[in-house]
């Protein structure tokens, strides 16, 4: 079919495609790997667009995963759930709630693919893992050659350590399997802190609660904290009216046109974010997993998000706060701290070490270059790794050193996409090759 404009969701990426391609199967999808290899085309199947970098764009060949979602088994016995590559997270939530299921650990946005969430290190906070490539407990990807090639723990295994964040470089993901549990009620506690009383409690927080994370609002000492528990108790949701003035009302209506007040007028940002921090209240409510880790966003932005070793996160936090007092800068996006375990994936940002998680956000009509490349000059310093698919200036000769199991990764790389069937200019900058 003839192709059209492909472009992201923060308006950062885009590119106009050779050919697209919608599949239907997975059998389709070997169809088109090989169709790409003959007219030596690149072909890539990117997802929703949730990526802020150009990840996922695809100049050749563009595979469309609209056709390949939904849940094609599960296994109440090994507690597994597999999926079509093209499957929403929002969709796949809701299907595991009503099979009486959930994944242990999400991030806040439900919109990406599971092949695009996984594949760029999508993460939640806190809990026994927090990325969702660590939930993965088997993949299907078609590799350059056109073969479908399946990994596991126990079948290539080798593949399996790289491939569950892959960054699209080794092949067409079609399907994954989860790990799941009985669906469970988290309880959500948030509450307004000061930034001297957060950081002072940071390891008290971190122990006390199966998921914490705050975000600070730059300019002022406020905070916002998040504590999200396991409880044994009924669900109790936030009723639909205080549901609609929080998520939607406040945190999207009112953000966004706070948001185009301080583009007119940068000066009143740092008073409107002290406004908006003084006007927090606690609030608590309980629901399944997936209702309460994910909110909607409706506010468009552009984000950098650093995952810099747990013990350094406090360091790291406070040196960027001072880069902010110093600076002309005016930001009016609070800046999310999150916490995740170590995993054992090769390029995941929390591959054999806890870390912390800095995202920093602007709004999308603002010029985020300065901001973003300053505070990343600041993590570097902390030996912090980028998330790949926020944005990023790191290229594969700093990023090597940061992941000791970097060159596996392009061992695995060369022997799946030997032909860089599945390459495109970030993956070039990112990887050398």
């Amino acid at each position: 079919m003839s192709a059209a404009k492909w472009e992201n969701w923060s308006g950062l990426a885009a590119t106009l495609p050779v050919d697209e391609i919608t599949p239907r199967t997975p059998e389709e999808v070997v169809e088109a790997v090989q169709r790409a290899a003959e007219r030596k085309l690149t072909v890539k199947m990117p997802g929703t667009g949730h990526s802020f970098t150009d990840i996922a764009l695809a100049d050749g060949i563009l595979l469309r995963p609209d056709e390949l979602r939904g849940i094609t088994h599960i296994d109440r016995e090994a507690m597994t759930v597999t999926a079509l590559a093209g499957t929403p997270l929002h969709v796949l939530n809701h299907e595991l709630e009503r099979f009486g299921l959930s994944l242990h650990n999400m991030g806040d946005i439900a919109e990406q693919t599971l092949a695009g969430a996984t594949s760029t290190g999508t993460h939640g906070t806190g809990g026994m893992v927090a990325s969702l490539a660590a939930q993965i407990v088997g993949l299907e990807l078609v590799a350059g050659d056109g073969s479908v090639i399946r990994a596991s723990a126990t079948e290539n295994p080798d593949i399996f350590a790289v491939a569950r964040l892959g960054l699209g470089a080794l092949g067409i993901i079609t399907s994954l399997t989860f790990a799941v549990e009985p669906v469970f009620t988290l309880e959500a506690y948030e509450h307004p802190m000061l930034w001297d009383e957060v950081l002072g409690s940071l390891d008290q927080l971190e122990a006390d609660n199966h998921h914490f994370e705050f975000y600070w609002f730059p300019h002022t000492d406020r905070c916002l904290v998040k504590e999200n528990n396991r409880i044994v108790d009924d669900a109790e949701p936030l009723n639909r009216v205080r549901g609609l003035i929080d998520d939607e009302l406040l945190s999207n209506v009112l953000f966004g046109a706070l948001n185009r007040v301080g583009n007119a007028r940068p000066s009143l940002i740092p008073r409107i974010n002290e406004i908006s921090g003084r006007a927090l209240s606690a609030r608590r409510f309980s629901d399944v997993p997936h209702k309460v880790f994910t909110s909607p966003r409706r506010v468009h932005f552009r984000e950098m998000e650093y995952a810099v070793p747990r013990a350094a996160g406090p360091d790291a936090l406070r040196e960027v706060r001072a880069l902010i007092e110093r600076s002309d800068w005016k930001i009016s996006f609070p800046v999310e701290v999150r916490v995740a375990p170590s995993d054992d994936i090769a390029l995941s940002t929390a591959s054999d070490r806890d870390v912390m998680y800095l995202a920093f956000h602007v709004n999308r009509q603002t010029d985020h270059r300065a901001y973003f490349e300053a505070v990343e000059s600041v993590l570097k310093g902390f030996d912090g790794r980028p998330h790949w698919g926020k944005l990023h200036t790191r290229t594969a000769a700093d990023l090597a050193p940061a992941y000791p199991r970097f060159e596996e990764f392009l061992a695995v790389r060369d022997r799946l996409d030997p032909d860089r069937l599945f390459t495109n200019a970030y993956l070039t900058r990112v990887l050398g090759t």
